[in-house]
């Protein structure tokens, strides 16, 4: 099972300058909750850009051209299908970001876990793809109100892969 998680605002941006657009507590939290026990993958400067290197009590999986490299707590992959075929078919993967990651794994994924933040970002510089509405069908969603610690209403909402087999 392959998921894309990530936190997007009203027109699918994603960051500026290697940071989130927008600091929800509860976004975090969900984060950690889904990804702990099991694997995520992302590219280098998405790796870079953790506070504290390879997130805990998940196999950190990078990918970069540089397979020189050495990450501490990471496996270096230089390509995302390498890094895919190192996972075993019954594991939970993750990808979280960084945007040409998300668009390289779009097309393997099962699952968006989106956070979509009810707001726009003065500056961004990496966007989310598309979410076709002909491939993806909204599963859940879980709508908040903006509070003290959240300064802007946001939804966690779920989409599956529509099955586009015939029947």
């Amino acid at each position: 099972m392959i998921s894309l998680i990530a936190a997007v605002d009203r027109h699918m941006a994603l960051g500026f300058q290697g940071k989130l657009l927008f600091w929800l507590p509860n976004d975090l939290k969900r984060f950690k909750a889904l990804t702990t026990g099991h694997t995520i993958i992302m590219g280098r400067r998405t790796f870079e850009s953790l506070p504290k290197g390879a997130l805990p009590n998940r196999r950190n999986v990078v990918l970069t051209s540089q397979t020189n490299l050495h990450l501490d707590g990471a496996e270096i992959f230089a390509s995302l299908q390498a890094a895919l075929e190192s996972c075993r078919t019954d594991e939970q993967v993750y990808i979280i970001g960084g945007a040409s990651v998300y668009r390289q794994a779009i097309a393997f994924a099962d699952v968006l876990n989106l956070t979509e933040i009810d707001a726009e970002a003065p500056e961004a510089d990496a966007w989310f793809p598309a979410v076709d509405p002909a491939l993806w069908k909204e599963k859940s969603r879980e709508s908040h109100p903006a509070d003290e610690k959240h300064p802007y209403s946001y939804a966690f909402v779920d989409y599956v892969k529509v099955n586009l087999s015939p029947i």
